[in-house]
């Protein structure tokens, strides 16, 4: 099979014919068909994430395919199922976290296309447990991209503990940002876009943005935001959003940078603020999130590239080339 390898840290992809795996009996193979290239690939790739990698690696953490092969143990799963597979897909199911439900924490989790080989080939190894099922009313291209940036966007949405009324607010208006909008239109809150860039506020409005701003000084004179998801990879806009945060309102980071981060603390203390921190948070919301996008109310908005092209993919995401998702197809 043909697969993008890592060979080594700061390394360039290289498309390598490989053996194609077999599964073991608690596994399935799954033929690709679309693999989302994030902006994680990225961080992996120049060591901007701290996971233990182990080279030469297949990266990719948002695939799709369809099942070809099952192992002998397998039970739920057969062959020409539809399925997509998160980053998390196996823990030590012994510690304080795992047995908590809270198998994100483990400290040995294995995740795809880190420690066990992605999705940016022709066919990919996954636990059993660990595929979910991808509706039949959503292709695999719109598929791909809710295994990580819908699924983190969405879990973001539901770490803040919503409440009838709340008004939501995006910052960021990219690859998580745009489906931030949809996500909260359609779970029907009122939804207010943050962005500087005049040529996103007519697309904000499209995806159903009841409200764009500016900033957060705009935003707080609008009324400010029960809740702000900070979906940016830059923390500037984030923090100038806070302001516009209502008391005991809820500022949720899901964006990643190397920037120092800095929030006034009289702030926090006399509006009962909240910083929460959140990533992909249950296999619930990963359901939930593939549902709105059956029922149509949420569109990945996408750039579509070959697996023989996946250098150009990586290049242009790595230097924001890419509005908002790349899809590697098969």
């Amino acid at each position: 099979m043909k697969a993008a390898i890592l060979p080594s840290l700061n390394s360039k992809w290289e498309i390598q014919e490989i053996q194609t795996p077999k599964p073991s009996p608690n596994q399935v193979l799954i033929k690709i068909n679309a693999s989302g290239l994030c902006y994680s690939d990225v961080h992996l790739t120049e060591g901007g994430i701290p996971f233990p990698l182990n080279f030469p690696l297949i990266l990719g953490h948002e695939p799709a395919g369809e099942i070809v092969e099952v192992g002998e143990s397998v039970t739920t799963r057969k062959k020409g199922d539809r399925v997509g597979v998160p980053f998390l897909q196996k823990t030590c199911g012994r510690c304080e976290w795992c047995l908590r439900g809270k198998r994100i924490f483990c400290e040995q989790q294995q995740g795809t296309g880190v420690a066990l080989n992605g999705g940016h080939a022709e066919y990919m190894l996954a636990y059993e447990d660990a595929t979910m099922l991808i509706p039949n009313e959503i292709s695999y291209e719109q598929a791909a991209p809710i295994f990580c940036a819908g699924y983190t966007v969405y879990s973001g949405l539901r770490a803040a503990d919503l409440k009838p009324h709340d008004r939501i607010a995006i910052v960021g208006i990219g690859g998580l940002g745009h489906l931030g909008i949809q996500y909260s239109k359609a779970a029907g809150f009122h939804t207010i876009a943050i962005t500087h860039s005049k040529d996103k506020e007519e697309m904000a409005y499209s995806l159903g943005a009841d409200l764009v701003v500016n900033n957060g000084n705009d935003l707080k004179l609008n009324g400010g935001a029960d809740v702000i998801l900070v979906t940016s990879n830059s923390y500037k806009p984030a923090i100038e959003a806070f302001q516009g945060l209502r008391p005991e309102g809820r500022w949720v980071l899901m964006g990643v940078s190397n920037e120092k981060l800095t929030i006034d603390p009289l702030s926090l203390a006399l509006s009962r603020h909240q910083i929460i921190g959140s990533q992909q948070n249950s296999p619930e919301y990963l359901y939930e999130a593939l549902d709105f996008v059956a029922k149509g109310k949420v569109k990945v908005m996408t750039e579509t590239f070959s697996l023989e092209n996946i250098s150009e993919a990586y290049d242009k995401v790595a230097n924001g080339k890419v509005r908002f998702r790349a899809v590697i197809h098969n």
